[in-house]
């Protein structure tokens, strides 16, 4: 890196950012994207969370937004998409008890109230309502409770036709681990009964469209979240990609039942809305999110905005399951992205801004490949330098690039994990 040019390039396209009223160029260029991904850099940071609720706030209430859609289960967030429709029906802290899959702060947390809020407040004052969806494919269990549950609604006989296959899960007793554990010897599992549910949902003609789009996706998600277990205990191919295909499966379909002119929020890591070709995942066979997007609805369509900061405290975990810790987060090593970024605090008179990347210089240091941090749920920060960092063209990988100096640990709600569920992320939650 050209530190002096790299500086001048931080003073051209940065823009400070302490308020909403600061937003009005970024908004402007994302508006009337028909996708709107906004990273971060770790699953514990407040700075993230809020901004990211702001930006959505905006976006929604000023441009016609359709729905959020986070890196979470997609039946612990359909209660939150009930409760902003529903209002005062459901519980708030009820609502928050169902992100009970380890790490629980990712969902649990203050940030999520006041989003659940606004939510419901723009809900019950507007003509249109906004929606809140899972992307994630580990709910295996609970999406097969929810499928049956529906089903017993719309059509009991069939709803018995269905259970009839997922009796294939009866001896694990409703414990993800213990199904993945059983796949280790190359037993095939519950694999042909999953598609077959599936196939006979989709087949059927079933009344009530969010019900039937609920239960299908539910389905779906039983499907590829046993595929999912299948491919990391054989390691015959990457889950990496297994989980990231799910996702952009998902968001299409949303898209779909949404309409035609519908338009997506999604939250999630840097490492799944980053463009992947822009990094190193592209030398393991790795793809996600982000990249699947611009290619399935073309880079004008898709705006992918990342988070990162250089220095300050966040939540996350010494060990898969363990405590929730408040940790420091160290300074970035010595050339990485986050300590150039830093250089130009001074220089921009401000601790946070942000960088739109759209009219780079085709000579731009941002398209220089240069280490960006990457924090996961499971975290060491002394051992970090070692591994918590991303070989990235930051011009490529992102639209644009919100850096906080000195970011806060995001303020986690008391929700008890359970400890039978597959852990979020796992089994890669050293950096995403």
């Amino acid at each position: 890196m050209d530190i002096n040019q790299f500086q001048d390039e931080v003073l051209a396209i940065g823009n400070p950012v302490n308020n909403i009223d600061d937003l009005g160029p970024l908004i402007e260029k994302i508006k009337d994207k028909k996708i709107v991904m906004l990273g971060e850099s770790s699953h514990g940071t407040e700075d993230f969370y809020r901004w990211r609720r702001i930006i959505s706030h905006e976006l929604i209430t000023k441009f016609g937004f359709n729905f959020i859609a986070v890196e979470g289960d997609w039946p612990a967030c359909e209660r939150i998409n009930k409760f902003i429709q529903e209002g005062s029906k459901t519980d708030t802290m009820t609502t928050i008890n169902s992100f009970s899959r380890w790490p629980t702060w990712m969902w649990a947390n203050t940030e999520i109230l006041n989003l659940m809020d606004d939510l419901r407040d723009w809900n019950e004052h507007s003509e249109f309502s906004v929606g809140f969806h899972g992307l994630d494919v580990y709910s295996l269990y609970e999406s097969l409770d929810e499928v049956l549950s529906i089903l017993r609604t719309l059509d009991p006989k069939f709803g018995e036709e269905i259970k009839a296959y997922y009796t294939c899960f009866d001896p694990y007793r409703h414990d993800e681990k213990a199904y993945a554990r059983s796949l280790v010897h190359h037993n095939p599992g519950c694999k042909q009964e999953v598609a077959t549910a599936l196939q006979k949902i989709l087949e059927k003609k079933l009344s009530d469209g969010s019900k039937v789009m609920n239960a299908v996706q539910n389905a779906r998600i039983i499907q590829n979240g046993e595929h999912y277990y299948h491919v990391m205990m054989s390691m015959e191919e990457d889950s990496w990609n297994v989980r990231d295909r799910h996702m952009m499966e998902t968001l299409s379909m949303l898209l779909n039942y949404y309409g035609a002119q519908s338009k997506a929020i999604v939250w999630a890591h840097n490492t799944h809305i980053g463009d992947y070709r822009a990094t190193d995942m592209v030398n393991y066979g790795q793809i996600n999110i982000g990249g699947l997007a611009r290619q399935e609805y073309g880079g004008d369509k898709v705006a992918l905005v990342g988070f990162t900061t250089y220095q300050g405290e966040v939540i996350a975990s010494h060990a898969w399951d363990g405590p929730t810790e408040v940790m420091n987060v160290p300074s970035a090593k010595a050339e990485s992205l986050e300590s150039y970024l830093h250089s130009c605090v001074g220089l921009m008179e401000n601790e946070n801004f942000y960088l739109d990347f759209s009219d780079l210089n085709i000579n731009s240091e941002f398209y220089n490949l240069t280490s960006h941090r990457a924090i996961g749920v499971v975290y060491d920060p002394e051992r970090e330098r070692r591994g918590n960092y991303v070989p990235t063209i930051p011009g490529k990988r992102y639209d644009a690039l919100f850096f906080i100096n000195r970011s806060e640990a995001l303020t986690p709600l008391e929700v008890k994990f359970q400890p039978d569920k597959m852990p979020e992320t796992y089994p890669y939650g050293s950096r995403i």
